[in-house]
């Protein structure tokens, strides 16, 4: 440290103790050439600066200086020079002091005319005669005066900064350091002074930082470095940042370096915390499967601060339940559903996973429960030693695994509690602090989110399978006009259950309707908006319109289904949209878009007579059917498109084609063709090749076009529906015109009487010569001719009567003495059906009746 002014003066009284007697200053001569380095370095000048001829040939003079240049020397530098330049200089010692030189500069021209300089530096420090002076920075050596300001910029400042900080010179040996670096490296300046980084300490986090000291000289740019302690006996090993500043001149050559260490532990630690935090984010809930999501909470906690992971959901949660009020007031029960361990195949666990089991209330589980916050505990706390106590195979882990350090979590999410996270340690010397403790109830905060957006997925993905499944077709329905074969492929996404349905549908006369449809969206939405189409379309089959027409009204439907969902939506919110779902980009789209009360979809319908092998379609924006030949020859009939249903005020069309028998009719909807690989046109190509193979029955053609299409589950519903037709033979319809008279009603009886013994239906001779009798009066007494009597026999017998008029006929309720009104209702008495439907020259009144299994006509069973 400078010397105060008074302690100068004491200095030169002892001086005077020693004889009062003035020595001649210390003087040496140093040789410089043109560009500045040092050429000549004699035994004066090692005294006067404490430099060794081979710590300084060969090196910039200026390295020297302890400040700058005086604007003399600059001056004269600049201009031509003459005689020479003489002044002060401050010049720094090798120990590190500053040292006051009078200098005196001499141009000097060698043989080659090359230009040097003779530099002859002297001190004002005084010795005794016959003995040599004290050595520069010896006690007794004066130093320069400092003014006040000079003091404190030079020396109090760095000496009481709280930040470590150290000055090297251009060959990386330590000039000086404050108080608070001699206290990080454990020595004092004196011990340090002229050694490099690396002689002063052997661990490799100073050997790098050494080798960094170099690149800052050798390039003139700083540079930030971090590191750990390895060797430090802290729990939590201490973060150091290093910045290497490069010290330059006012002409930017480097003349040394600064070294400030910062400790950044904390700042450390929450920046690890917030990677942590952000790596759960993106790694956590990647699926809507609680079992998975909770794998992927126990994987990143392995992964990054415990060495063993369980995660457990209570009972309750697991069956799909809500849990109790007040879990943590007895036992708890629970099922494991995840774990995770640095050992291979978790050997530490006493549960596998699936399995159940209970904690009690005085375990830390528990307890974290009843808390609603995260708990730690040593294994040797009486809670961990009596809770381990009472199941000898998790002691014997504690035991064998070296167990020591233990977190609960609870997995609480919306209020809801789930479930608990364990967290344990035994690899990890360091036990769980408070930082860890934080961390954990983080990420288990945002995965327990995570499990309840599954949880609540899975439920409602449950209800809306089960409303689907149970508006698809039952096994079993009874009908002559073709083999039928289904699929129903629900989407594996984030959006839930899509719209798409399909139907088979028996109409009178023999004939069936093929239905195929897609709502947009995905959802219980989605599914109840299908089931009211579905239930629609059934309802306008039933009474016999043609596909164009049934399409017509059902679009009309749509289009009051979304004025009605608009408005509903503006004044009261639809049930559970207050709830948060799991949602994905193409799910937060479809929602809002729901919200709004828009709604859409596309249906393809079809009608199949059996026997007049006709097929008859009109598609609302809906995929038209693929026609497969007896001999295998695929195509696509032309069916107009039409517009998607709720559009409106445009037409639907009807398409009529012939079919050979045994052709087969391929219906689906769009999520067959599509996914991410492919486009619809080759999708479409596919199902082609598909369906070539002609000797496959309609089940086993509809499994192949599934593993042709389908191999990977993609984001959309699957709905296929293949029939293979088959026709009804001349021998089982029977025929007969009626003229409009009274004779003709008992020739009508008859004619149905000697049928029904042809077809061996001895037994349901008086049952359908009642209900002909009924239907052909009425249409002799109330309708037009021409009259015709027809009568089908395949899974059933039907009854049919036609005529020229529109006008359908009704029950009505009969008076005790009115003498007719009854007729329509006895026809509803005996049979199992009836009906009417409208046709382009007038109307059918039909009616049904059963058979006995033994006298049915080949019925065919439908599978779905």
């Amino acid at each position: 440290m400078p010397m105060r002014k008074q302690d100068s003066a004491r200095s030169h009284g002892r001086a005077e103790e020693f004889g009062h007697q003035q020595v001649a200053p210390l003087s040496a001569a140093i040789e410089v050439d043109a560009r500045g380095y040092i050429t000549a370095w004699g035994p004066d000048a090692a005294r006067l600066l404490g430099y060794q001829p081979g710590d300084m040939l060969g090196h910039p003079v200026l390295d020297l200086l302890a400040g700058e240049l005086p604007a003399s020397a600059r001056s004269y530098l600049r201009a031509q020079p003459g005689d020479g330049w003489s002044g002060p200089i401050k010049a720094r010692h090798q120990g590190g002091h500053r040292v006051q030189l009078a200098v005196q500069a001499h141009p000097l021209t060698d043989a080659r005319g090359g230009m040097r300089w003779l530099v002859v530096a002297g001190t004002a420090a005084e010795a005794r005669p016959g003995r040599p002076g004290p050595e520069p920075g010896a006690p007794g050596w004066p130093e320069e005066e400092l003014s006040e300001e000079e003091r404190l910029l030079e020396n109090w400042t760095l000496a009481q900064m709280p930040i470590p900080v150290a000055i090297y010179n251009t060959r990386a040996r330590l000039v000086g350091a404050n108080v608070a670096m001699t206290h990080l490296m454990g020595q004092s300046v004196a011990q340090m002074r002229g050694l490099r980084l690396r002689e002063m300490d052997s661990r490799p986090i100073v050997q790098e930082i050494d080798l960094l000291q170099e690149q800052v000289i050798r390039t003139g740019e700083a540079i930030r470095h971090e590191g750990f302690d390895p060797l430090s006996d802290e729990p939590s090993k201490p973060a150091w940042a290093v910045y290497l500043i490069p010290v330059k001149d006012a002409m930017g050559v480097v003349r040394g370096l600064s070294a400030v260490v910062f400790d950044y532990t904390e700042q450390h630690r929450a920046r690890r915390r917030l990677t942590i935090v952000n790596e759960a984010s993106v790694r956590i809930g990647t699926t809507l499967d609680v079992s998975r999501t909770a794998q992927e909470l126990a994987d990143v906690a392995v992964d990054r601060f415990a060495d063993f992971v369980t995660v457990d959901l209570l009972d309750a949660i697991y069956h799909g339940q809500e849990p109790m009020v007040s879990p943590a007031s007895r036992a708890v029960d629970f099922r494991r559903i995840a774990q995770q361990s640095v050992l291979e195949d978790c050997p530490e666990a006493s549960l596998v996973a699936g399995g159940a089991d209970s904690w009690p209330e005085y375990s830390p589980p528990a307890k974290a429960l009843a808390a609603g916050r995260g708990v730690r505990h040593s294994t040797r706390d009486e809670e961990i030693r009596r809770w381990t106590r009472e199941v000898p195979r998790r002691g014997e882990s504690v035991h064998r695994y070296g167990i020591h350090s233990v977190m609960a979590v609870p997995l609480i999410a919306r209020g809801t509690t789930l479930g608990v996270a364990m967290f344990y340690r035994h690899r990890t010397r360091d036990p769980f602090d408070d930082d860890d403790l934080l961390l954990a109830e983080e990420i288990t905060a945002r995965a327990a989110v995570c499990v309840d957006n599954a949880r609540r997925y899975t439920r409602e993905r449950a209800v809306s399978l089960a409303i689907q499944r149970s508006m698809l077709p039952r096994t079993g329905m009874r009908q002559m006009a073709a083999s039928i074969a289904s699929r129903y492929l629900p989407a594996r996404t984030a959006a839930g259950v899509g719209g798409d349905w399909f139907d088979v549908i028996r109409l009178s006369g023999a004939r069936i309707a093929l239905v195929v449809g897609d709502v947009v969206g995905h959802g219980v939405h989605a599914v109840a908006t299908m089931g009211r189409l579905r239930t629609a379309v059934r309802t306008l089959a039933d009474i016999g319109l043609p596909p164009d027409e049934l399409l017509t009204h059902l679009d009309d439907l749509v289009l009051r289904l979304d004025e009605e969902e608009f408005h509903t939506g503006e004044t009261e919110p639809r049930t559970g949209e207050t709830e948060p779902r799991p949602q994905t980009g193409d799910l937060v789209a479809e929602e809002r878009k729901e919200s709004t009360g828009e709604l859409g979809a596309t249906c393809l319908y079809g009608v199949y007579d059996p026997i007049t092998r006709t097929a008859s379609f009109a598609s609302a924006g809906h995929p038209a059917p693929v026609v497969v030949t007896p001999g295998g020859a695929v195509t696509l009939p032309r069916v107009p498109p039409g517009p998607p249903l709720g559009v409106g005020g445009l037409p639907f069309e009807t398409v009529d084609m012939e079919l050979p028998e045994n052709s087969t009719l391929v219906l689906y909807t769009d999520g067959l063709l599509r996914s991410a690989a492919r486009d619809p046109d080759e999708g479409l190509a596919l199902l082609c090749r598909a369906l070539t193979e002609p000797g496959e029955s309609a089940e086993q053609m509809c499994q192949s076009v599934l593993d042709v299409l389908t191999p990977e589950r993609g984001s959309d519903d699957i709905a296929l529906l293949i029939a293979r037709t088959r026709t009804l033979d001349a021998a089982s319809v029977a025929t007969r015109d009626v003229p409009a008279t009274a004779a003709t009603v008992a020739e009508a009886r008859r004619w149905t009487s000697r049928q029904l013994t042809a077809w061996g239906l001895e037994e349901a001779i008086f049952t359908t010569e009642l209900v002909v009798s009924e239907l052909v009066t009425n249409a002799i007494r109330h309708a037009s001719s021409p009259i015709q009597l027809r009568l089908i026999h395949d899974a059933g017998l039907i009854c049919e009567v036609s005529d020229a008029s529109s006008t359908a006929p009704h029950m009505r309720r009969a008076r005790s003495f009115d003498e007719g009104g009854r007729g329509l209702l006895l026809v509803a008495q005996l049979t199992q059906r009836w009906g009417t439907r409208q046709t382009p020259h007038g109307k059918v009144i039909w009616a049904e009746q059963s058979l006995p299994p033994s006298r049915e006509n080949g019925a065919l069973s439908f599978s779905a």
